[in-house]
């Protein structure tokens, strides 16, 4: 009825989701919110994007700001549970660490007491806890609002690991 379709996007993830110099939004999720508008409303050019945090995303999308959440959202029983309604995926993901070279961790086994960054609300949270009581290593998460701050707190040494997307690494 407003003429165009409201989308939540991510922070700026190269390939996915990303303002181009020219500020026009680039990427796999905002290229499927377009084939939704042309599906809808017959015009590719009827979107907005509203860049959200992981933790904002789905929040946005039960409470209506948003239309659809294109992004990176894992399809998980919960999420399912309370309300998302999925379609089928457009993309299939897993997650994955980096580490600092120094430490010598070849597999995830090696990580006993290591220090995680992770966004924080993220699947990788959970990830992160299913290994460490799996496996007994006994991880420390040091959890952030977002996937830029969990880098560069990763980058600048205060996280001996990094957990996210595999695509982001």
């Amino acid at each position: 009825a407003r003429g165009y379709v409201i989308c939540g996007s991510g922070h700026g993830t190269t390939g996915f989701s990303a303002p181009d110099k020219d500020g026009n939004w680039k990427g796999l999720d905002v290229d499927t919110c377009r084939a939704i508008a042309i599906a809808v409303l017959g015009d590719a050019s009827k979107t907005r994007f509203v860049p959200l945090t992981g933790q904002q995303r789905l929040t946005a999308l039960q409470t209506g700001q948003i239309d659809v959440l294109p992004r990176t959202t894992s399809w998980t029983l919960r999420r399912d549970a309370n309300g998302i309604n999925f379609t089928y995926p457009n993309y299939y993901e897993y997650d994955a660490f980096m580490v600092r070279k120094d430490l010598g961790i070849t597999q995830t086994k090696d990580m006993n007491g290591a220090t995680i960054c992770v966004q924080t609300g993220s699947t990788n949270e959970v990830t992160v806890a299913d290994l460490s009581r799996k496996f007994k290593l006994g991880l420390k998460t040091v959890l952030f609002d977002n996937v830029a701050a969990s880098r560069q707190a990763f980058f600048s040494g205060r996280c001996d690991g990094l957990i996210t997307d595999a695509s982001a690494l």
